[in-house]
């Protein structure tokens, strides 16, 4: 199926089809073209020199991305030395753009690290809707610390939409399917399905950083 044409359903259902398979051989180097895909044309990077970039890309309505958030979380807390990380907002269609916007204003005021746990909470476990303006703005006003109005302009800045535009070229460079998934390198990409488990795609993502 065309990634354009990916319903909201079968994206998860993709990430979730890895979280049953086994994990390859404890201490085995991962298998390119079966735990992780080589790009055939390089995708942009934006890491410093000396850096090797990875991505997350996610969505916050995605359960298994809600799943996957504590456990990326914990291994921020100690990653490669090399690794410049960030996190990707993707949209299968033009209704997930909303929450780009979210995150990426969140991000434009630094309110990733206070706010991102926060947001996946809300829609998982209190069930609340913000997959639209209204209601993101609604949530937002409630938030300790946050500036409605400010938050407004960010969302609603040329800043913020031209992140969202550059998402969709990364997103077609790393042919991404389905979330959560990883980019290392604008040169790899792997997935829960590919690596046997979402724990298991962070271990193929520390190989590939390792390799440089």
């Amino acid at each position: 199926m065309n990634r354009r044409e990916f319903s909201a359903t079968s994206a998860t259902l993709l990430a979730a089809s890895g979280l049953s398979l086994p994990v390859w051989a404890q201490g085995a180097a991962p298998t390119e073209g079966k735990n992780y895909t080589r790009l055939a044309k390089p995708a942009p990077i934006e890491a410093p020199a000396g850096k090797v970039e990875v991505i997350e890309f996610f969505w916050y309505n995605c359960p298994h991305c809600n799943e996957f958030e504590p456990t990326l979380e914990a291994w921020l807390k100690t990653p490669p030395k090399t690794m410049a990380f960030r996190r990707v907002p993707i949209a299968f269609n033009a209704s997930f753009a909303p929450q780009q916007k979210l995150y990426y204003a969140l991000e434009g005021l630094g309110k990733v690290d206070q706010l991102q746990a926060k947001v996946f909470h809300a829609i998982h476990v209190e069930k609340q809707n913000l997959a639209k303006d209204d209601g993101i703005f609604a949530w937002i006003a409630k938030q300790p610390g946050m500036d409605l109005a400010k938050f407004k302009e960010m969302y609603n800045s040329f800043t913020v939409s031209n992140e969202v535009r550059k998402v969709s070229q990364l997103q077609d460079a790393y042919g991404v399917e389905g979330v959560p998934s990883m980019g290392v390198s604008g040169r790899y990409y792997t997935d829960g399905s590919m690596a046997g488990s979402l724990t298991g795609m962070l271990k193929v993502v520390e190989a590939l950083v390792a390799k440089g």
